[in-house]
């Protein structure tokens, strides 16, 4: 297993790595809509935070030598089920190629934003 790590991406607010490699797979820690450089939440609103989500589940995808054509499984979760609309315009700019996806609303996310992507992806 080799860990995938980018400073492109916020990094890891906790014991994980932002991803890992085996064999021909990667598998990538949630994304939440962090500015990588300064650490804090970027936009106020589901539009503008799954943007930043995405962006830095890309920068993620790139750091492991792949990218969103090679995704096959998201993993999504939202503050609030109402933004699913809003969050599926944004997403399907991103990963068009339509992989697999679970989309759940939760309690709460980190740090209180709106949205977290996790991914899995072919290399």
């Amino acid at each position: 297993m080799d860990i995938v790590s980018t400073q492109g991406a916020p990094a890891a607010i906790g014991p994980y790595s932002q991803g890992i490699v085996t064999g021909n797979l990667l598998f990538a820690s949630g994304q939440i809509p962090l500015d990588p450089k300064t650490g804090t939440v970027v936009g106020s609103d589901i539009t503008e935070q799954a943007h930043q989500a995405c962006k830095n589940v890309g920068e993620i995808l790139k750091a492991a030598g792949t990218d969103y054509t090679k995704v096959v499984k998201t993993t999504c979760f939202l503050a609030d089920m109402a933004d699913f609309a809003a969050f599926n315009e944004v997403y399907a700019g991103y990963f068009t190629g339509k992989p697999a996806r679970s989309c759940v609303a939760v309690k709460d996310l980190p740090k209180g934003v709106l949205c977290e992507v996790e991914v899995i992806a072919t290399l």
